[in-house]
């Protein structure tokens, strides 16, 4: 645990050092905390203490000396960094499409819900029918946000979406719009069939789109691509249980982008410990 959180702090320090001119915002001296401790406790949090994010406080001030600083304090801090965690994770997003010479790809999504069904109506979370949604492998309705993720056939998260429940599979896709290496091949399940839009994928990028196809496809596949489409796939689905095994019972938050956050901190902190920081 302590070098994993030494690696993480180190890793962040080092990539906010590098990346800051471009994209994030400067850093304030009167503050407490550095961007990297509030980023590294959080990570801290998510991936030792089930996103909790006063414990994984406690942890970094006793254990490592950090400052104190109030819950209501360091919630508003690591909001407004929102933004540059998103910026880190598609930067360190990039550096694994760069050490992932095989340049295959899988994508799908699983459903995140912030309330048991019964609850619907007295959730004050979200509101509206835009989040709910159906998990179809599940064969179960859910009120919450769905979470597209692009892997690699490693079972490492490179990239992400997140979008309301209601939206389908191909909807997430064509909104992240992943940015592969080109000649990459991109394995999806059934539910992204659009067969313009794979034209388009592989006319624009350069990189094909392997969709799994229904038995009354106007497009199906030969025996061995079905085959490396159900070989591949494994992938995906061994990295959302271990992903998903992250999270506690109830994802613990007060507004929807407190809820976001904490699920974009699980799926940073789950690339990381695959990539072995």
């Amino acid at each position: 645990m302590r070098e994993q959180t030494v690696a993480m702090y180190c890793f962040l320090d080092d990539l906010l050092t590098t990346t800051r001119p471009v994209w994030a915002r400067p850093a304030d001296k009167r503050r407490h905390l550095s961007d990297a401790q509030v980023l590294t406790t959080a990570l801290v949090a998510a991936r030792y203490f089930g996103g909790n994010l006063v414990l994984g406080q406690r942890y970094m001030e006793q254990h490592w000396g950090q400052k104190s600083l109030d819950k209501s304090g360091f919630n508003r801090q690591l909001h407004a960094l929102a933004d540059t965690l998103a910026g880190l994770f598609a930067t360190f997003g990039q550096l694994l499409k760069n050490l992932h010479t095989e340049a295959r790809y899988v994508i799908d999504s699983f459903p995140v819900a912030v309330c048991h069904n019964t609850r619907i109506p007295r959730c004050k979370l979200l509101t509206g029918k835009a989040y709910h949604g159906r998990c179809a492998s599940k064969r179960s309705w859910f009120y919450g946000f769905k979470v597209q993720v692009v892997a690699t056939t490693d079972g490492i998260p490179v990239d992400y979406y997140i979008h309301a429940g209601s939206e389908a599979d191909q909807t997430g896709l064509r909104a992240l719009a992943p940015d592969l290496p080109e000649g990459s091949i991109l394995y999806t399940d059934a539910g992204y069939t659009d067969y313009v839009g794979e034209d388009l994928f592989e006319e624009a990028t350069g990189n094909r789109q392997q969709t799994a196809r229904k038995k009354n496809s106007q497009r199906p596949h030969e025996p061995h691509e079905n085959f490396l489409i159900q070989h591949f796939r494994k992938s995906i689905e061994t990295c959302f249980s271990q992903l998903t095994a992250r999270f506690p019972k109830q994802i613990h938050a007060v507004t929807a982008q407190g809820f976001f956050l904490k699920i974009v901190l699980f799926i940073f902190v789950h690339a990381l410990d695959q990539a072995g920081i």
